[in-house]
């Protein structure tokens, strides 16, 4: 029987934004007030970047299968994402002030990093899962382009202190890989685990 809709277990605007891009019905399923959603991207010593994202994700999801039973909501289909940006072996996460975006941006100026996001979608019945890798190369940022950035809120809440649709995008000189997957939510990927899992989105050929 097809899904008529998905739960999305992210507070990520541009994950609702993306899903709506595929046509994909989706309600959300936020952490409750005692929950400390945040603990769960921790990075544990020595972690690699691709372990990392899909550790999170599937801690994510773990929560957010709890939350649905607690709250006793109609089943459905539950999706969530994480998305992280590795620079080597360092992963560089949200910024905690000004100072960090500042670092991070300044150690990203003139390289190529990479940028993985993990998508885990609970059927009902299991988890199915997929991973996506995008390379991005930034031209070299002056200090002061990187202050007003800075200056602007744009890096906070987001990866590697940055968001791929916003201003910064014109210092961006190549990326190889999937622009939703930089954004949070690799479409590609994630229309794939909807169609396997029966939930009715734009072109799945799945009954609405």
């Amino acid at each position: 029987m097809a899904a008529a809709f998905v739960y999305l277990a992210s507070q990520s605007p541009r994950r609702r934004q993306l899903l709506d891009q595929i046509g994909a019905r989706h309600e959300l399923l936020l952490p409750d007030a005692g929950e400390d959603a945040e603990a769960l991207e921790a990075v544990r010593p020595g972690e690699l970047p691709a372990h990392y994202v899909v550790r999170v994700t599937r801690a994510k999801l773990a929560a957010a299968r709890t939350r649905l039973a607690r709250r006793g909501l109609p089943a459905a289909p539950l999706l969530c994402a994480d998305t992280t940006v590795a620079l080597g072996r360092r992963i560089l996460g949200k910024p905690a002030d000004a100072d960090e975006a500042r670092a991070m941006l300044l150690a990203l100026s003139g390289r190529t990093h990479r940028v993985l996001s993990a998508v885990a979608l609970w059927t009902g019945t299991r988890r199915i899962e997929a991973l996506s890798l995008s390379r991005v190369r930034f031209a070299v940022l002056p200090p002061r382009v990187v202050d007003a950035y800075v200056a602007s809120g744009e890096p906070f809440g987001k990866a590697g202190a940055y968001a791929v649709q916003s201003a910064l995008a014109g210092w961006i000189l190549h990326i190889d890989g999937s622009y939703s997957g930089i954004m949070g939510l690799p479409l590609a990927e994630t229309a794939a685990l909807l169609r396997r899992a029966g939930v009715a989105h734009a072109l799945s050929g799945v009954p609405a």
